[in-house]
């Protein structure tokens, strides 16, 4: 859950992991276990793809989420990419079955990890090229900003990571909102 860390913390709005499985029925209960512990705290674990024994999870907060998803340069994305309205459920129903389809990966995906919609943006005009600095994602608009996101992401994961080294539990980390 290393790369959990921010979104756990109330930072972020989300976060994507890849999860291994050994059974699909197995992988359900681990999630609905993680649903019991997270969902009082304000967090929600999905599966948004499976492939080849992996699945491809989402934690997120869904009042954060529908923050980022509000703002009006996002709307433009989202609409662009095929998006109707901008219901939080239905924009992550619509990420799921382009996750799951045959097509290019989703880039507006980054809407939903708290990337800045001019970065999202920026990634999908220029093809993933002309960046003016990488750190957990491209960055095309604000890098001292970004900088300084990067920075507090990095913080908070070695935290969470030395709390759970030390025996914390990971539910205990999640912060409610």
């Amino acid at each position: 859950m290393r790369c959990c860390a921010p979104t756990l913390a109330g930072i972020k709005a989300g976060s994507m992991f890849s999860y291994q499985y050994e059974s699909k029925e197995e992988m359900r209960e681990d999630i609905r276990r993680l649903n019991r512990a997270f969902v009082p705290r304000g967090l929600i674990v999905l599966p948004l793809r499976y492939h080849d024994g992996r699945t491809l999870l989402y934690v997120y907060r869904p009042l954060a989420l529908k923050k980022e998803l509000c703002h009006c340069k996002a709307q433009e994305i989202l609409q662009d990419t095929g998006y109707s309205g901008l219901c939080c459920e239905k924009c992550i129903k619509r990420l799921m079955k382009r996750m799951q389809g045959n097509e290019e990966f989703p880039h507006e995906v980054g809407l939903f990890l708290s990337y800045p919609p001019e970065d999202v943006s920026g990634f999908i005009r220029n093809h993933a090229q002309n960046y003016k600095f990488i750190g957990y994602w491209k960055v095309y608009g604000d890098e001292e900003k970004a900088r300084q996101t990067f920075s507090k992401y990095k913080q908070c994961t070695d935290s969470y990571c030395r709390h759970l080294k030390s025996g914390c539990h990971l539910a205990d980390l999640a912060v409610e909102i």
